[in-house]
């Protein structure tokens, strides 16, 4: 068997559950760890090779016009021609137009550009301006609201456009967003450009793997070079295009990035969009005579320009790379490691991780992520979601064997460290206070020994007797070993607080939820039960048991027609032979949207735990949707002031007799609907902000 896997799950654990037989527990496990050493991704890139096959493009002649996209040409038809191909198969969204802005070339294909390609406009200067005047004069032309400038020697891939589209439309204060460029042979030209003190520029990741996860994550950049770059039109105008001063060419895109700063607005990479660039097509590459020229001359002009911003906001050259790369030197820096990353529509601990960090991000954190199993999750949301955030995700096989490396080297500008989970924490706390000054926050989800008291306490299982010990001592030295220590329930602390005194530990909003609009829930056109639940958590598959075996057949005698639906990701062989189809469905997992669904049209969420600790993220998420509730002492736990939200029965006939008076009593069904006025008042945002503000510094570093 081998060692490292073993190691990464936790030698420990393992020699646990091995000791008592768990093997399936222990395949899951150890499954989880060996997914990421099979990856093997490369960028997908397609380029039009076909030469002088030039078939007649056609594009869509559109009424509307949200984008315009301009392509500034001076002879090059080849390049010209593969740019629109590339565009035209390759671009999904359509409220485009295309301005060909042609520099007086002399190429007599170019000049007669309409007998290869229908539906675009071209702009031909009567002289040659040059390549920012070209620019500048073509742009008066533009319809759309926003400007996308495209050089010709470039070919665009898949969702190039729509990727950009959306992130410059995510925030108002977004004004200028750029592509991931990339060279012909599937290197790195620049994933967003760095500028020095000294005014000098990087293309940051220049020759490496664009797959790397520091590439692929949205950020603020210094600037991001002209070839593929999408500004709002009428900021454009308000900065007055690109300032003539670098013409004919050469700094004016990093000047138009430091311009678009200047008037409150923010410069964005975009690293899902990809556009290869075939760079020195248009003006080579000998920096000492010809165009290429000006670069050197009008870095002077940058410099005298922007003296006093270069010296206040950026580094001497080579320096805090950190830092410059998506310019977070004023920002403070938070490093979340938990299991995996958050699969946030399939549990509650993952959807309050990826809350938290939506949180920060929103309070103008940048943020860091270890998943322990260092996996990416092909076809699915869940790396994409937190890249899109802003969040960088250190995954793949060289994270797996360097993450004490990334530590060592990058620990001095980390802030805080958010540590999830006992079995994963004790991996990682010393190696963090051994490479970092940060504040150690640990987050245990629930207090699993007092979970597994109370387990024991139902079962009688020396197994669980066992195992409570273990993780006694484990959350006791992490406590010990942290600044703070948060759990979702007044009551976890408190059972701390009796052991250990002297431990930091707040109570937190394990959920956050950003609209409170009022909604009043139709009752008479809802029917049946529901459980929501991931059953990798063992309380749940003992609710769901109990609740058909103990409490549903009560139910059906009064209430024939009534369904139960069992609702929660990896149900077990033993739940799954519930199903019946008729009265009780069992649907595995669903998503975000189809669990709304189950909320809008069932009538009453019950959740019948018999064990289990901290506040339960089924019952707070079935407060936010309104929803009657029906549980246990144990699902009600931790919720301070929820018994005119609820109703709590712990005896099963009991349980059973309350489903059957609230089911068809409208007014008291109408009465326990109004849970989303509770969690407005202790899951917000607002809230836990004011709870953070205890250890956390939300001020800029400035």
């Amino acid at each position: 068997m081998n060692n490292n896997l073993i190691n990464k799950y936790n030698i420990n654990r393992f020699l646990y559950h091995f000791k008592n037989g768990n093997f399936k527990h222990i395949l899951k496990k150890m499954r989880e760890k060996i997914f990421f050493n099979n990856r093997i991704d490369e960028l997908d890139i397609n380029i039009i090779n076909d030469n002088e096959n030039y078939e007649k493009l056609v594009f869509n002649k559109n009424t509307y016009i949200e984008v315009s996209i301009i392509v500034p040409v001076y002879n090059q038809f080849d390049y010209t021609y593969k740019c629109l191909k590339a565009i035209k198969e390759n671009t999904i969204f359509q409220n485009y137009e295309i301005i060909l802005a042609d520099d007086n070339s002399t190429d007599e294909k170019i000049k007669n550009i309409k007998r290869y390609i229908n539906n675009i406009k071209v702009i031909r200067n009567k002289k040659n301006l040059g390549f920012l005047e070209n620019c500048n004069n073509a742009a008066r032309y533009a319809k759309g609201k926003y400007i996308l400038f495209l050089n010709n020697d470039t070919q665009v891939q898949k969702y190039w456009l729509e990727s950009l589209l959306k992130l410059i439309k995510s925030d108002k204060k977004v004004g200028l967003v750029g592509s991931k460029l990339v060279y012909p042979d599937g290197r790195q030209q620049e994933a967003g450009g760095i500028i020095w003190k000294d005014a000098s520029g990087w293309n940051f990741g220049r020759l490496d793997d664009p797959n790397k996860s520091e590439y692929n994550y949205v950020k603020e950049v210094d600037y991001i070079s002209g070839a593929s770059i999408m500004i709002r039109k009428d900021l454009w105008e308000k900065i007055g295009g690109f300032d003539i001063r670098y013409k004919p060419a050469y700094f004016e895109d990093s000047d138009l990035a430091f311009e678009v700063r200047k008037h409150g607005y923010k410069v964005m990479f975009q690293p899902k969009s990809v556009v290869v660039h075939f760079e020195g097509v248009s003006h080579g590459t000998d920096v000492s005579s010809g165009i290429k020229n000006y670069q050197i001359k009008n870095r002077e002009k940058f410099i005298n320009k922007w003296k006093y911003v270069l010296e206040k906001e950026h580094f001497e050259n080579a320096q805090h790379v950190f830092l410059a790369r998506d310019r977070s030197r004023f920002k403070k820096h938070i490093l979340f490691i938990d299991h995996y990353i958050p699969h946030f529509d399939q549990d509650a601990g993952s959807r309050t991780v990826y809350q938290y960090i939506k949180f920060f991000m929103k309070n103008n954190f940048q943020v860091h992520f270890i998943g322990d199993n260092f996996w990416h999750y092909p076809g699915t949301p869940y790396l994409d979601a937190l890249e899109q955030l802003g969040v960088e995700v250190l995954w793949g096989p060289y994270y797996a064997n360097h993450w004490k490396d990334w530590l060592k080297e990058n620990g001095r500008y980390i802030d805080y460290v958010f540590l999830n989970r006992p079995h994963i924490s004790i991996k990682y706390i010393d190696e963090v206070k051994k490479y970092t000054n940060a504040k150690i926050i640990y987050y245990g989800h629930d207090l699993h020994f007092l979970r597994l008291q109370r387990e024991y306490e139902v079962t009688k299982s020396k197994k669980v007797l066992e195992e409570m010990e273990y993780f006694k001592n484990l959350e006791m030295t992490l406590m010990k070993k942290s600044n703070v220590v948060l759990y979702p329930s007044y009551l976890e602390k408190e059972a701390i607080k009796k052991i250990d005194e002297n431990i930091n530990v707040l109570d937190v909003p394990a959920y956050l939820y950003e609209n409170f609009s009022k909604e009043d829930k139709n009752i008479k056109m809802t029917s049946d039960l529901m459980f929501v639940g991931g059953f990798s958590h063992g309380p749940n598959t003992d609710a769901v048991k109990w609740f058909v075996d103990e409490i549903f057949p009560i139910v059906r005698k009064s209430i024939p027609e009534i369904k139960f639906y069992v609702i929660g990701s990896n149900p077990p062989e033993e739940i799954q032979k519930l199903h019946n189809g008729k009265d009780i469905i069992v649907t595995g997992y669903v998503s975000d949207e189809e669990l709304n669904e189950f909320y809008r049209k069932c009538r009453i969420s019950v959740v019948p735990l018999r064990y289990g600790g901290g506040v339960k993220g089924k019952v707070v998420e079935a407060l936010y949707y309104n929803m009657p509730i029906v549980t246990t002492s144990t699902g009600a736990e931790g919720l301070n002031g929820v018994e005119e939200y609820l109703i709590v029965r712990d005896d099963a006939k009991a349980f059973a007799d309350i489903i059957i008076e609230l089911y068809n009593n409208f007014d008291m069904l109408k009465r326990y609907s109004k849970g989303r006025e509770y969690c407005e008042k202790y899951f917000s945002d607002k809230t836990i902000k004011k709870i953070f503000s205890e250890f956390i510094d939300f001020g800029d570093k400035k």
